[in-house]
């Protein structure tokens, strides 16, 4: 049995202009602004104690937690043919 390892990014945290602030995704529009990428990172960790890795794409102002999931590789199904040619 053959798996690979596939990545889900789940957005955590959006950065809020001016500067270097940041907002976590799950304390809304109106939750506390952290004044660092590192402070919202802390954050994010202080909540899910979890080490995981992270993807910023500073071109769209969001923060990313990357999931690796192993998922099982199923081989493809043997091709049959009748006398015809035809695939049965």
């Amino acid at each position: 049995m053959e798996t690979k390892k596939e990545e889900h990014l789940e957005l955590i945290a959006k950065r809020q202009p001016p500067g270097d602030n940041w907002r976590l995704v799950e304390d809304g529009p109106n939750g506390s602004i952290h004044n660092s990428l590192t402070d919202a990172l802390q954050a994010w960790f202080d909540i899910y104690q979890e080490k995981v890795s992270f993807r910023l794409d500073p071109l769209d102002s969001k923060l990313y937690v990357i999931r690796e999931e192993e998922v099982e590789i199923k081989p493809e199904p043997v091709k049959s043919y009748s006398i015809y040619g035809d695939r049965t």
